[in-house]
């Protein structure tokens, strides 16, 4: 008996870390401020300069959350925003909006060869790995590693985030240093390709 109780305590467990430590409910009661930049759900930013937060991946979004509440990763835009929330609210909010579905864009058809190239197989010339490697082939991110769902993002935004971390202005997270050398090596050409790719994979 005493084995069947821990084999149930250990199986919610198991389920219980699958899908992250937030409370989509709970989340979705804080997340009425985002939807003024992000739209409702995170799912379609007045700007595409602003992300997409639905479907990103819990890991993710709650590790962005505590840098931008820290400090460490600064978004003017966000100022105050965060100011008093705990943890847990923090992990809610990424619950709530991992839960949502994404929308795809539409990918500029002129620039989807180059992009598609430079996402699944990289330029072995300058060194630049692919971005499936990490990211998924179909895009759906990493959860268990924190990297975030790239397919259906806006294409403003991920041009944004690589240059970026090309010039050393976002520099914080746990995978900050691997998307800082990744992205030293991509031009401004391959930035835009690879941006417009993701934008409309699904």
């Amino acid at each position: 008996m005493k084995k069947l109780i821990a084999g149930v305590v250990l199986g919610v467990s198991l389920t219980a870390m699958a899908h992250g430590a937030g409370d989509p409910q709970a989340g979705e009661q804080n997340a009425a401020v985002c939807a003024g930049c992000h739209g409702q759900g995170g799912q379609k930013p007045i700007m595409g300069a602003y992300p997409k937060l639905s479907g990103l991946g819990e890991k993710y979004l709650h590790n962005q959350l505590v840098a931008i509440q820290s400090g460490d990763r600064a978004i003017p835009e966000m100022t105050g925003l965060l100011d008093g929330k705990s943890d847990q609210e923090l992990q809610d909010l990424a619950a709530y909006f991992d839960g949502q579905d994404m929308v795809v864009s539409q990918a500029d058809p002129d620039l989807i060869d180059q992009g598609a190239a430079l996402y699944r197989g990289g330029n072995m010339a300058s060194g630049v790995p692919a971005c499936a490697g990490c990211h998924n082939p179909k895009g759906l991110g990493n959860e268990p590693g924190g990297y975030p769902r790239l397919g259906g993002q806006n294409a403003d935004y991920v041009t944004k985030q690589l240059q970026a971390y090309r010039d050393g202005t976002r520099a914080a997270g746990a995978n900050a240093a691997i998307m800082m050398d990744v992205a030293a090596k991509l031009t401004d050409a391959e930035i835009k390709a690879v941006a417009n790719y993701v934008s409309g994979l699904n």
